[in-house]
């Protein structure tokens, strides 16, 4: 199964157009280069998940890493809805499947920068693909900043011809979840979750020249999301050619 980008982009984004000079602005600065980006697809109701669950807990406090946490829903017919899972997470998890060559999806499953898949509790290969990941990295700059009245999000030119587009997506998460699951095969267990994926969106697309996106800060305001982060990915999902974070717990407070 494969999914196609949405050529309409979310109504309450606007495109604000090109900006001269911005990718070349955070490597001049001697900033860090951009996070490896390492999804965990998983679920409360899979018996082999709380090992990954708690690789993707410890990967979530590297500053090398963007760990995000993304539930699925196809093992809520064992006995017990996943509280977080979102079926966002599982189209994502399905459309990489189809990208990759894969003959379907399964928890727990890590996929590092768009290009790799690995058992999500396979913690030496896991960390052996993020160090490859960083010593072969295509960095394009992205930045989230807050005002007032907007979330900006900038993303930088690259070197030459992409050759392709790649897609800006959009990941609203909460920094962290504890939940008592009541059934299924972990029934009895409570699990923490880090950096849980509530909402995924195509946003834009990057054609290897500075773009600029705005997000007024009401739209997001009174929902369970208390961050942004932001990739880059080449032809939606391929490899991970940029990415940003930005927590964002005054959103609630927004006016």
């Amino acid at each position: 199964m494969s999914l196609r980008l949405r050529s309409r982009l979310h109504p309450w984004l606007a495109l604000v157009g090109l900006l001269a000079g911005l990718g070349a602005s955070a490597a001049q600065a001697g900033e860090p280069p951009r996070p490896v980006v390492v999804e965990l697809y998983t679920s409360q109701g899979c018996s082999s998940c709380p090992p990954a669950d708690a690789l993707l807990g410890r990967l979530a406090q590297r500053q090398d890493v963007l760990a995000l946490s993304l539930p699925v829903t196809y093992w809520d017919m064992l006995g017990w809805k996943d509280t977080l899972a979102s079926p966002g997470n599982t189209s994502r998890q399905k459309a990489y499947a189809a990208a990759l060559g894969r003959g379907g999806v399964y928890t727990p499953q890590i996929i590092v920068d768009g290009v790799n898949d690995i058992v999500g509790s396979r913690e030496n290969e896991v960390d052996a693909a993020v160090a490859a990941r960083e010593a072969d990295m295509q960095a394009v700059g992205v930045t989230v900043t807050l005002t007032p009245a907007e979330v900006h999000i900038a993303v930088g030119a690259g070197k030459g011809n992409p050759g392709h587009d790649a897609t800006i997506w959009m990941f609203r998460i909460r920094p962290d979840a504890t939940v008592k699951i009541g059934a299924g095969e972990n029934g009895g267990r409570t699990v923490t979750y880090r950096n849980v994926v509530r909402a995924v969106e195509a946003i834009g697309l990057w054609k290897g020249k500075p773009v600029a996106l705005d997000l007024p800060r009401n739209a997001m305001a009174g929902g369970m999301q208390d961050g942004i982060a932001v990739v880059v990915q080449s032809e939606g999902y391929g490899r991970v050619l940029g990415a940003s974070h930005i927590d964002l717990p005054q959103l609630t407070h927004a006016h």
